[in-house]
């Protein structure tokens, strides 16, 4: 598998390690990154990450994923400078990649080049994946590379792909499950801290705090 993408993609020798980014968010909000590593055709879940999107306002996947290929890649390229590697403690961030997938078309592929160039690692093999019709994207070149969806080379793309997937999935339920569950006076303006501990020690229900008056003393709630 590893030589037949090697061979579809123009590499000079089969990619020993292989990373997969991806970023998804809802109507946007609840906005994550996930990049994942395989090495020698298999998943390394342990150099696997999360990334929480702080820094890209609203719904722009453009963004997201340059965000999240800042992130990731900016450890690297620190770790580069660093005499003596030894020091970098997460090696799945100093580790460089062989070849990158982004999980999207043209445009979230076309959020890589400026990534890798502003960070000097443009020499690293970057490649877009499409969802729709699953056509492998170069850089600068303006038609996919179209493959038969079981051959070795595009069976290995797929699985990675599906485990970025998999992998993005699941911090991207548990952020939209912590704020679904955030007690509702938190969502309130006006409403911090000092207000809301002592609503939380003598309210008996949250119903009971939508049924009551505004000048209702709290013990008579619940």
């Amino acid at each position: 598998m590893l030589h037949a993408l090697a061979d579809v993609v123009n590499l000079v020798a089969p990619p020993h390690r292989i990373e997969c980014d991806d970023s998804s968010n809802l109507p946007g909000e609840y906005a994550t990154g996930a990049m994942v590593v395989f090495e020698d055709g298999r998943p390394k879940s342990e150099d696997y990450r999360s990334f929480r999107i702080k820094y890209t306002p609203g719904p722009n996947d453009f963004a997201m994923m340059q965000e999240v290929l800042r992130r990731r890649l900016s450890r690297l390229e620190s770790a580069l400078r660093r005499e003596d590697s030894a020091e970098v403690a997460d090696r799945s961030f100093s580790s460089r990649p062989d070849m990158t997938l982004i999980a999207g078309g043209k445009g979230q592929l076309n959020a890589g080049p400026e990534v890798l160039e502003n960070l000097g690692l443009a020499d690293i093999p970057t490649f877009g994946l499409a969802k729709e019709r699953e056509e492998i994207f170069v850089p600068n070149e303006p038609d996919p590379i179209v493959q038969e969806h079981d051959s070795p080379g595009m069976l290995l793309v797929l699985r990675v792909r599906y485990a970025a997937h998999r992998f993005q999935i699941e911090p991207h339920r548990k952020v939209r499950r912590t704020k679904a569950l955030r007690y509702p006076p938190d969502a309130r303006a006006g409403i911090g801290a000092t207000r809301t501990s002592p609503l939380q020690r003598r309210v008996v229900a949250v119903p009971g705090l939508r049924a009551a008056q505004p000048r209702e003393k709290p013990r008579q709630w619940g």
